[in-house]
């Protein structure tokens, strides 16, 4: 489902990836794990399409990713990938609902289409009595669901989660990564999951662990 391949990175004279090869099967939860400045989320920007790889290759449903154009990449981003954060980044300004539906309405779908995809998604997560609720109305936990919830609503092929649980408290956290088994086994989604929670990683199917630019064996 994901293959990535001798994938190097470097930022002025700092290497930072040094070759990194990696396989994930559809339905898997992965944890990347790695001290501070090892490459973790610069590896999951260059999965993400966020970055460009400057050697190695990355394919995602059988598509070679670095030969499509920025234009393509953005399409290809917006229906195949959905992104959690450290920080959820709900637009405060918006309800619960209106900030799920955005990634649908990026990729044209229609209001009515969206809201209800929404709702099912909010009624799922125990949220569907938050819809017309703001940010600043919710909790953490509530607040990283609803950035769940809008990572999921255009039905991406894979989700990728940068210390998602990072500034949740440890229930939370908890709540947080066994949601994400639940969604697997509802929808058959695929997670690549960054963190720093040793406890929260061994939770997942597979761990990668980056030292020094490479995938430690």
């Amino acid at each position: 489902m994901i293959k990535a391949s001798g994938i190097t990175k470097s930022f002025a004279s700092l290497q930072v990836l040094k070759g990194i090869d990696l396989e994930i099967q559809k339905g898997e939860i992965v944890s990347i794990v790695g001290a501070s400045g090892a490459g973790k989320s610069t590896l999951l920007q260059i999965i993400g399409t966020l970055d460009r790889a400057d050697k190695g290759s990355i394919h995602i449903n059988n598509r070679l990713i670095q030969n499509l154009s920025d234009r393509q990449l953005s399409e290809f981003r917006n229906k195949e990938i959905g992104f959690v954060f450290q920080f959820h980044h709900l637009l405060p300004e918006f309800t619960a609902i209106e900030n799920i539906c955005i990634p649908a309405f990026i990729a044209k779908t229609s209001k009515r289409e969206a809201e209800k995809e929404a709702m099912k998604l909010m009624e799922f997560l125990g949220l569907q009595d938050r819809a017309d609720h703001k940010p600043s109305e919710l909790s953490g936990g509530e607040q990283q669901r609803i950035a769940v919830a809008r990572a999921l609503i255009n039905k991406p092929s894979v989700i990728l989660a940068d210390e998602p649980s990072g500034n949740l408290d440890s229930n939370s956290a908890v709540e947080l990564h066994q949601l994400f088994f639940r969604l697997r086994d509802e929808f058959k989604q695929t997670f690549v999951l960054v963190t720093h929670n040793t406890e929260l990683a061994n939770m997942s199917d597979r761990i990668f662990s980056i030292k020094d630019g490479i995938i430690e064996n």
